[in-house]
């Protein structure tokens, strides 16, 4: 079963994707910031980390850089969800590798979808070997 890391600090958000991501067959988790989330991550790497960027004390920023220089090879994948679509804030989610920027509101709908892509290129890498 895939394991999802939701970090936000808007209990709504998280309950709300929780019951999606559950429904769909997913195992979640749950953390109301960055430094809460990377001790889950240090604890053992999700399949895939959906985090906030606005948050204290630790931002989804500063915890997606701490994954960077912590784990330089981690393999799962990174959402960057917010509602602020400045170009630097799309600018330093594509400095990261396996990161990705997604705007809020999430729709449950398009990030199930992108679940299901990444998990299926990552089912076809596999059997290529």
């Amino acid at each position: 079963m895939k394991r999802i890391l939701i970090v936000d600090d808007q209990p709504h958000v998280i309950r709300v994707l929780r019951l999606c991501l559950e429904r769909d067959g997913y195992t979640v988790a749950s953390a109301s910031d960055g430094t809460e989330a990377l001790s889950l991550i240090r604890a053992g790497a999700p399949d895939v980390l959906i985090t906030d960027i606005q948050m204290a004390p630790m931002s989804g920023r500063e915890l997606c850089q701490a994954l960077h220089l912590e784990f330089p090879k981690r393999e799962f994948l990174t959402l960057v969800m917010t509602s602020m679509t400045a170009r630097e804030e799309r600018d330093w989610v594509r400095q990261l590798p396996a990161t990705e920027f997604v705007e809020k509101p999430l729709s449950p709908r398009a990030l199930l979808e992108r679940l299901a892509r990444h998990f299926s290129t990552l089912s076809e890498e596999s059997a290529r070997g």
